[in-house]
């Protein structure tokens, strides 16, 4: 295997005494023992470790293809269409041999038995037939740092290193996909709008095919598409409205998929002001009709500001035709603000409307959100608000945390384009808050991180749908995100949600941003070139600096001035701040958007990390993996010394969670994917409770819903398989 040719670089994870070696317990078994408290109540979670080991002997090993040399394996691989020999050809020979044997010298090991089963199941390269391994994980990420490197040796370099140590990890597609001669895109996911006529929704229905077989998954704007019963072609009571499209988009998920690796997914967010609003909410009701009922497509909402209003004042909320008012203003329902528009509207008699209780909806939403965690929330008015980027956001992604401009496509009688529009791809990969913070360099990690990133959108080039590619190519939008926050915290004896926690999640946060604008500063320097549209930004006019420049952002509590400290990590001044305004006025920078940080799930595993920047549900999470059963993954750090640090999601309550997202949101340029957890004793009143609030803390967008009871019956909502990376 490459330039360490035995077969067992796992079997010095532990010194095992002769009893251990001899025991007859399975790796799943051992595993199984974490979750069991020893005879003198202390943790068991070194049986982990011996499940890793066990796993190696008895299964990897054995089914892992045996190579006499780097050079004989790569001739194979490339040979018989498992590598691209493209990737391969930009690099010396000797080089590739340099960057494998530095790639095995940091002696990487799984630290759970969960992360190692995930990566050998989900994204290690294997025959055809799918019985024997070809790639070890350092193999993997050598593959990834040459292929996102495109030549250059040095970057390649810096690249593995990051990976190898944990400090940066490539979202799932990225990290499954690169160097594969037979793969999908580097992609997460796309966002694509509709519009309201027939070419446009039939080209988004083919879109989500074709983006779909490709590994992505797909968010759909329906706020522009006419109701139910509004006149086509004058004749009244015609259209079907939004349901029968969903209808459509469901089935064409459940067909597409990337070879079988990754089920299509797919998305579809409304305005809450749309007369279709209710319909759409009831497709998710566990008593639906079955002609309405949608099981396997996600739903948001999209939320004015003054929707809030009028439910907290208990008025009447107006529902508006997008018919209507796109042939009065002249532009789509989806990119007019409900907010500043609304009484206009309601006064206008050209724009044909209804009411419901604002109340009403809420209380709709709250039990939806009871039954399946759906529907996903935006407050449109808050993300806009934020956006630095000319134009408006109306809509976000399956898992709520991209956030950019788009702008329609228009087509002619052929359906050959006459205007092609600006869709979204989200081109992601995620930091460990622990691992980063101990690397000592910040600054290089995040900078190493948004050039890979910029490589995946560079090399995601979806030509089969042309909105998306030209939105790509224009905006070179990547998203930073993060995870392991809750460890990190346990690590260091903070609890999560408590003053300190903050402190460190505003101060980090404010870090990161600063150095990957700086990043983004510098590629455009190198590549005289920023963003399509710069000039219109608010990074530009230099209003997107203010804050830092006017006031101090430094820690307020003792603790996390020593952690900065000791992590040798300079918190920026606003002498820096001024000097990066400077800089960015003059050159721009490279990336429209830079961060968004979504809902980690197989990348977690693999990478040691506690889940994004929520807390974990359980200390010791249970999961159903296929064939094997229950699996057992233990919080990063736990331990007995750690373990009052691990209090979960549901005991840490919403309002701790809101708060900690909210700091970190005011240095995030798109979304953060937010679930709240509630204790079996809460009510729909809570939940609402819960969204006001989060909405009043400045939070953009609320993804699941989880109740305790859920958890504990074993209900398992599903998962968003493009962004849970």
């Amino acid at each position: 295997m490459g330039p360490t040719a035995e077969l067992a670089p796992e079997s010095s994870i532990l010194k095992l005494d002769d009893n251990a070696l001899e025991s007859a317990m399975s790796y799943h078994e051992l595993n199984a023992m974490i979750n069991l408290w020893s005879a003198d109540g202390k943790m068991q979670i070194e049986k982990d470790k011996l499940a890793v080991h066990k796993y190696f002997l008895d299964h990897v090993n054995l089914n892992t293809v045996f190579f006499h040399s780097l050079r004989e394996r790569l001739s194979y691989l490339v040979e018989h269409q498992y590598y691209e020999q493209q990737v391969l050809d930009q690099y010396s020979f000797n080089y590739i041999e340099k960057l494998h044997n530095l790639a095995y010298s940091k002696k990487f090991r799984f630290e759970t038995f969960l992360g190692a089963y995930k990566f050998y199941t989900s994204y290690a390269l294997k025959t055809f037939d799918g019985s024997r391994y070809l790639e070890r994980f350092e193999d993997r990420v050598v593959m990834v740092a040459l292929t996102l490197a495109n030549g250059d040796e040095r970057f390649a370099t810096h690249l593995m290193e990051e990976i190898i140590s944990g400090r940066f990890q490539p979202a799932t597609p990225t990290f499954l996909n690169c160097g594969k001669k037979q793969r999908g895109e580097l992609v997460s996911c796309f966002l694509l709008r509709i519009e309201d006529n027939m070419e446009s929704i039939s080209r988004a229905i083919n879109s989500s095919l074709q983006l779909s077989k490709r590994g992505g998954g797909v968010a759909l704007s329906l706020s522009n598409i006419r109701e139910h019963g509004a006149p086509i072609k004058q004749i009244e009571g015609q259209s079907s409205g939004i349901i029968p499209v969903m209808k459509l988009l469901e089935d064409s998920f459940s067909y597409a998929n990337q070879l079988g690796a990754r089920q299509g997914a797919g998305a579809v967010y409304l305005n809450a002001h749309h007369p279709d609003i209710m319909r759409f909410l009831d497709t998710k009701r566990e008593n639906a009709d079955e002609k309405i009922r949608i099981k396997s497509l996600s739903i948001g909402v999209v939320v004015p500001d003054v929707t809030l209003e009028l439910a907290r004042n208990n008025e009447d909320m107006y529902l508006f035709s997008p018919y209507d008012v796109e042939r009065v203003y002249g532009i789509p329902f989806g990119d007019i603000s409900v907010t500043e528009k609304y009484q206009e509207m309601v006064d206008d008699p050209r724009i044909k409307k209804t009411k419901i209780k604002a109340r009403v909806l809420f209380e709709r939403i709250a039990e939806l959100q009871f039954e399946s965690g759906y529907p996903y929330v935006m407050y449109e008015d808050t993300v806009n608000a934020a956006n630095p980027i000319k134009g408006r956001i109306n809509m976000s992604n399956l898992c709520s945390e991209i956030l950019q401009v788009n702008t329609p496509t228009t087509y002619n009688e052929d359906l050959s384009y006459a205007n092609i529009g600006k869709d979204i791809s989200c081109n992601l990969g995620s930091l460990n808050i622990a691992l980063t913070m101990d690397g000592g360099n910040l600054g290089q990690t995040v900078d190493i991180s948004i050039r890979a990133l910029s490589a995946v959108s560079e090399m995601s080039d979806i030509e089969s749908v042309r909105s998306i590619a030209d939105g790509n190519a224009k905006s070179h939008a990547i998203g930073l995100g993060q995870m392991n926050l809750h460890g990190y915290l346990a690590r260091e004896h903070i609890h999560y949600g408590s003053e300190e926690g903050i402190d460190f999640t505003n101060i980090y946060f404010y870090t990161v941003l600063f150095h990957a604008i700086k990043a983004s500063n510098q590629i455009a320097i190198e590549r005289k070139q920023a963003f399509d549209g710069f000039e219109d930004s608010k990074y530009a006019t230099g209003e997107f600096f203010q804050k830092y420049i006017k006031q101090v952002w430094a820690p307020e509590t003792t603790k996390v001035k020593e952690i900065f400290k000791n992590a040798k990590i300079a918190i920026p001044t606003q002498h820096d701040w001024e000097k990066l305004a400077k800089s960015v006025a003059k050159h721009g920078i490279y990336n429209q958007n830079l961060q968004a940080v979504p809902p980690t799930g197989s990348i977690s595993y693999i990478n040691n990390s506690t889940s994004s920047i929520h807390p974990v549900a359980s200390k010791i999470e249970i999961r159903k993996e296929g064939k094997l059963g229950r699996v057992y993954y233990p919080a990063p750090f736990l331990s007995d010394d750690t373990n009052e640090f691990y209090e979960d999601a549901y005991e840490v309550g919403p309002e701790k969670i809101i708060d900690t997202y909210a700091a970190a949101t005011q240095h995030v340029d798109q979304g953060l994917s937010l679930t709240l957890f509630f204790k079996d004793t809460a009510t729909t009143r809570d939940v609402n409770r819960a969204q006001i609030y989060a909405w009043r803390k400045g939070i953009k967008t609320i993804y699941y819903i989880r109740i305790r009871q859920q958890a504990l019956a074993g209900t398992e909502v599903d998962a968003c398989v493009s962004c849970m990376l």
